[in-house]
């Protein structure tokens, strides 16, 4: 493909993606998503009760379908799959976000004004978004396989919804190995949507709770085998980032590991979900960001840990790392 031809392509893949999300947007401003999500609508109902025009709402249910986001059964139409989780957890497309980039990308908006709570409440209430790359961490670390603990102790020390946690224990049981126990610590919100998927896949027996900020959690013994920090670290600051590594460290016990599950730069120039992921850390949190896997390698050598490795989860849509430290180890 010649140059040329390359920047054409380019420019007609922008101008789609810009009126994509302008249809999306119109079905939302008009109602459109609101009315199907309370079930199968047909043109005809859909204008009679948003009082819309039909001819050019047919041809946005046109485009909404070829795009799978609505789907059409005889003259019935309904929100796909993707498109119901998107209203459940997304309905305004991000853009209550992307709406302070300009302002910040011009020095009009402080970063302290950002709200790390609602931040770590969006990541729990999005967090099952993860579940494949959950899967594969419990793998990586071989839980349950030969060689390893039969009852692994876990200490996830912001457990969001608990997605890690709960398919790291479950995976234990799975092999027969044993049954684990995790102590998930988080603030009451994150706390119930995790306590709601440890009952989703009959882990609840061995799984407890700790209500508390995990910055605030004092008097941590050494007594666990894992201390999970999953999508939790790198929305700090590095000083509050330090505390909780030291928090952290001080509850694994000799020859356990710490493990750190995260957004991390790669290596090479940044592609676009890296870049966008970076973005809403420093839109949505007071002093986030994502670190290179050097830097946080030698942070986590600060704190004690040796035999340090890194793992790339391929099962993350958004480029999910996991760094893993034993204590003890050199």
């Amino acid at each position: 493909m010649s140059a040329q031809d390359q920047t054409l392509v380019q420019y007609h893949e922008l101008m789609q993606i810009n009126a994509v999300s302008h249809l999306l947007r119109t079905a939302g401003q008009t109602g459109i998503l609101r009315e199907l999500q309370s079930g199968q609508k047909t043109i005809g109902q859909l204008c009679e009760a948003l009082s819309l025009s039909p001819e050019p709402t047919g041809l946005l249910l046109d485009a909404l379908i070829s795009m799978g986001f609505i789907q059409k059964y005889g003259d019935d139409h309904a929100l796909s799959p993707a498109a119901g989780l998107l209203c459940n957890y997304d309905a305004d497309l991000g853009d209550g976000r992307w709406a302070r980039l300009a302002d910040a990308v011009a020095g009009r908006r402080e970063r302290q004004a950002a709200d790390l709570e609602y931040h770590y409440e969006h990541v729990a209430a999005t967090q099952w978004i993860h579940t494949p790359a959950a899967i594969e961490a419990a793998e990586i670390l071989n839980l349950g396989g030969e060689g390893e603990l039969e009852a692994p102790q876990i200490l996830d020390l912001g457990c969001g919804a608990g997605v890690w946690s709960c398919a790291m224990v479950h995976r234990v049981g799975q092999l027969g190995a044993g049954q684990g126990r995790v102590v998930a610590v988080d603030l009451p919100g994150p706390l119930a949507a995790a306590k709601s998927m440890a009952a989703s896949i009959n882990v609840t027996d061995h799984f407890s709770t700790i209500e508390s900020d995990p910055l605030a959690l004092d008097d941590l013994e050494p007594e666990y085998d894992i201390v999970l920090l999953a999508q939790r670290l790198f929305a700090l600051g590095s000083d509050e980032q330090d505390r909780l590594l030291k928090k952290a460290v001080s509850a694994v016990r000799d020859g356990g590991r710490l493990v750190v599950i995260d957004l991390f730069r790669g290596p090479t120039k940044p592609n676009l979900t890296e870049s966008v992921e970076a973005l809403k850390l420093q839109l949505d949190t007071p002093a986030g960001g994502m670190k290179t896997l050097e830097q946080a390698q030698t942070q986590m050598r600060s704190v004690g840990m040796g035999q340090i490795q890194f793992s790339y989860l391929p099962a993350s849509r958004v480029g999910m790392g996991m760094l893993v430290g034993s204590r003890g180890g050199g």
